[in-house]
């Protein structure tokens, strides 16, 4: 018996950062993947409270790959195990022919070389391999084309820049208008 599948599209991975300005920096100016949102937040989480930042970088069908820090070496410590230096655990990203070019160029530009950077010819899609600041592997494929949807919030976009710089700045106030206890 079918079943529909009730999960539109992937709505965000999340990883914890080592360093969220190289991150920042590899995504956005290396990679191309703009900065949509950065929410600075505190919560109580697994029995304490816990200060961090969360970045996200905007795909073209609105998912996104979003970044935490924590603001104590011991919450980033605890919560930032190092990634698994394997090939198999990795992200696959889906571009076409002339985005996977421009990727190439982009990355042997930021002097990204082997064994950081490779191309795989799987049949079903060509992919190219990038392994970010983190030691998390990027696997952008090119297969068949498909129509994304390209929405973001504007307020968002707009501030994400600044709320980073402040976030990394030190003031690590809660800027989600979406939780209760938001204060500007």
């Amino acid at each position: 018996m079918a079943s529909k599948i009730v999960a539109n599209r992937l709505h965000h991975t999340a990883y914890v950062s080592k360093d969220l300005e190289k991150t920042r920096a590899f995504y956005e100016d290396v990679i191309g993947l703009p900065l949509m949102a950065t929410y600075c937040e505190k919560d109580i989480l697994f029995g304490k409270e816990r200060t961090y930042c969360h970045c996200f970088f905007e795909l073209a069908d609105g998912g996104a790959l979003a970044f935490f820090q924590f603001a104590t070496p011991e919450d980033q410590a605890l919560f930032g195990p190092t990634m698994p230096e394997s090939p198999f655990h990795h992200i696959a990203l889906h571009v076409d022919k002339d985005g996977q070019a421009e990727l190439e160029q982009r990355i042997a530009a930021a002097g990204i070389q082997p064994p950081n950077t490779y191309v795989l010819e799987h049949g079903y899609c060509r992919s190219v391999y990038v392994t970010d600041p983190n030691g998390m592997v990027l696997e952008f494929t090119c297969d068949d084309e498909r129509a994304l949807d390209n929405r973001v919030d504007s307020d968002r976009r707009a501030s994400a820049h600044a709320e980073l710089a402040r976030w990394l700045s030190g003031d690590h106030h809660n800027n989600n208008p979406f939780r209760a206890e938001h204060h500007a």
